[in-house]
């Protein structure tokens, strides 16, 4: 071709046919699993594309302009088509891959230590395992299952919950230049407060809950991943603060240990979503009977049934 085409994303598409068929932004980011502010931003910029308004926001319930129904009809043809083809030339579901989306420092820390035993108990199925770093795992893609942190507990959604956020204050037996671990908030002063997020929550909460009296102030060293967290708590660094669930394993071999203090349960819940393909897959009930097994064996199913 000549001239280069530039194609509109599909991912907007898709927000613009949820937003025509439920005439609301709100109702179409629910069924999207994003936030109405991610609804509205694709569907700026199909405006910014067409460089024509796709929706009359005078009205009190949105609708689609002209315009926006000629981008609609195309929309629904569009990801018919492609819906079509996806079906044809997939393999079929007893051969497909079981896909998660996971946050890293939980497939690190907690899942990939253990799919060996996965892979025991169903030599016949096989997993899709895909990492995000953020603080939030998206939902979009075509994964069949997302493991969720809610920070406000469980939502309205089908979710499986896994475990409830406890989180404790890690640090390694001998610190750097062979420092004892510290025995109280007085001791804790003197070394540097490890954060896994730029956001520094768990700290704030945990320090919070602990109803100390005196103000103090504290050295920081921080990361935007649990897993490097930990790794440089373990390293002598500092104390990290973290889900017990993450530390259990570095807990156990004796890497970690905890230096005071009680766990703190959060109202946070780490939960598994499934899609429609998820649910349907063969090996569905295999994967979450896995996940139930594991739980127990880690004694995490306490807080949440």
């Amino acid at each position: 071709m000549d001239n280069f085409f530039r194609t509109p994303s599909l991912q907007a598409l898709q927000a613009l046919v949820h937003v025509a068929d439920s005439s609301s932004f709100t109702e179409a980011a629910r069924q999207l699993h994003l936030t109405q502010s991610a609804v509205s931003r694709q569907i700026q910029q199909l405006e910014e594309h067409y460089r024509v308004a796709l929706f009359d926001r005078t009205s009190r319930k949105v609708a689609l302009t002209d315009a926006g129904r000629e981008v609609y009809g195309l929309s629904c043809a569009i990801l018919k088509d492609l819906r079509a083809l996806g079906e044809r030339l997939a393999p079929p579901s007893s051969e497909r891959p079981f896909r998660i989306r996971i946050f890293v420092s939980l497939a690190v820390r907690w899942l990939l230590p253990r799919l060996s035993s996965f892979y025991a108990a169903n030599p016949e199925l096989c997993l899709s395992i895909e990492t995000v770093s953020g603080e939030v795992v998206d939902t979009s893609g075509d994964c069949d299952a997302y493991v969720l942190y809610l920070r406000e507990g469980l939502d309205g959604r089908p979710l499986t919950p896994l475990f409830d956020e406890y989180l404790i204050p890690v640090c390694a037996p001998v610190l750097g230049d062979g420092q004892l671990p510290p025995r109280s908030l007085d001791d804790l002063a003197g070394h540097a407060l490890i954060h896994g997020s730029t956001a520094r929550h768990e700290w704030t909460q945990w320090l919070q809950a602990q109803a100390d009296p005196h103000p103090r102030s504290y050295k920081h060293l921080q990361f935007n991943l649990d897993d490097l967290a930990l790794d440089a708590a373990a390293r002598g660094l500092g104390v990290a603060m973290t889900d017990r669930m993450l530390a259990h394993d570095a807990l156990a071999r004796g890497d970690l240990i905890v230096p005071f203090g009680e766990p703190l349960k959060t109202e946070g819940v780490y939960a598994l979503w499934l899609r429609d393909s998820g649910a349907a897959h063969p090996g569905c009930q295999a994967v979450l009977r896995w996940f139930e097994e594991q739980l127990e064996q880690t004694g995490s199913r306490d807080a949440v049934n």
